[in-house]
């Protein structure tokens, strides 16, 4: 859910806010109750929620390429000391 700031050009008053793309605009300042509360332009903020990619994958560390840069290291196995493939 996207996370927008806002700002009140009567009393200077500012907050992030929490809503839907498809809630309308919040135009009553909380803080002076003025109907000059704007959202403002920047940088997009969201919050990812439940399960998912970005809380599961990689813990503790390891990654699929240092794994496999480890595995190319070693000689492969049908490989003989003095060979071209290394």
């Amino acid at each position: 859910m996207p996370i927008y700031a806002y700002r009140c050009t009567a009393c200077g008053y500012q907050n992030d806010h929490m809503q839907k793309m498809s809630d309308p605009l919040l135009t009553e300042c909380p803080s002076c109750k003025a109907g000059a509360y704007q959202k403002q332009v920047t940088a997009a903020g969201f919050q990812l929620k439940g399960t998912g990619w970005y809380a599961t994958d990689f813990k503790g560390g390891s990654t699929a390429s240092s794994t496999s840069s480890a595995a190319s290291d070693a000689p492969a196995a049908s490989c003989s000391p003095g060979c071209a493939c290394h």
